[in-house]
């Protein structure tokens, strides 16, 4: 078969495979629905497990950035070449096992599930499944924004909650006047509700003692 047969056969996802993404720092992008990689597999190579297959090989957890846990898979794709396996070919992915949200921490139950199917996508694309969204043909999370286009710098900032330790620093600080709360929203996203804790009269449970230290940034945490 030509080198390039499978890969132009895979290529090009059709539109009902492309879901455009609602929220977050890839909002108005699209995203690759799992399910035709599998259906686009199925119909080149043959079953899962007769004419493709893949082992899971290792699942781990590492910890990230303001209390958030990623959870990350690899795993090893084999398909069918004429009468003889492929070589495996290695897809890691990941996603967030416990991830910070304005109401708190937030623990993700199918995290592995999803980190698998991550790393799939990782192994499916070196045979050319859905290269023309990761080339940027179409408009998906993998393609660059036009130039000059605006973008959200606040969906990279994580939500500030009470549990936080830089809840209390940011607090203090707010009441003694060192910083005002446009300072705090520069670092972290901060909903009507932790505005106000933030804002409110000091109490017996929360005391206000003398400012904390400030970092090199300025900012005391």
């Amino acid at each position: 078969m030509p080198n390039m047969q499978i890969w132009n056969d895979l290529a090009k996802p059709p539109e009902w495979a492309l879901k455009k993404i609602t929220a977050g720092r890839l909002k108005g992008k699209s995203d690759i629905n799992p399910q035709w990689r599998y259906e686009a597999m199925t119909k080149q190579f043959g079953l899962c497990g007769e004419g493709w297959k893949y082992t899971i090989d290792k699942l781990w957890v590492e910890q990230a950035a303001h209390g958030c846990i990623m959870a990350f898979a690899l795993i090893t794709l084999c398909v069918k070449n004429g009468d003889a396996w492929t070589e495996g070919i290695p897809g890691i992915g990941g996603n967030q096992m416990v991830q910070v949200e304005s109401a708190g921490l937030h623990s993700n139950d199918e995290c592995y599930k999803m980190a698998v199917t991550d790393a799939l996508s990782v192994a499916c694309k070196m045979i050319g499944v859905g290269a023309d969204v990761y080339k940027g043909l179409s408009d998906s999370k993998y393609s660059n924004p036009p130039e000059g286009a605006p973008t959200s710098g606040d969906d990279n900032k994580p939500w500030l909650n009470e549990t936080m330790p830089a809840f209390l620093k940011a607090r203090k600080a707010l009441l003694s006047g060192e910083k005002k709360l446009l300072d705090i929203r520069k670092v972290y996203k901060v909903s009507k509700k932790i505005a106000e804790l933030l804002e409110a009269p000091d109490k017996d449970g929360c005391p206000i003692n003398e400012p904390p230290p400030l970092e090199e940034n300025g900012l005391p945490f």
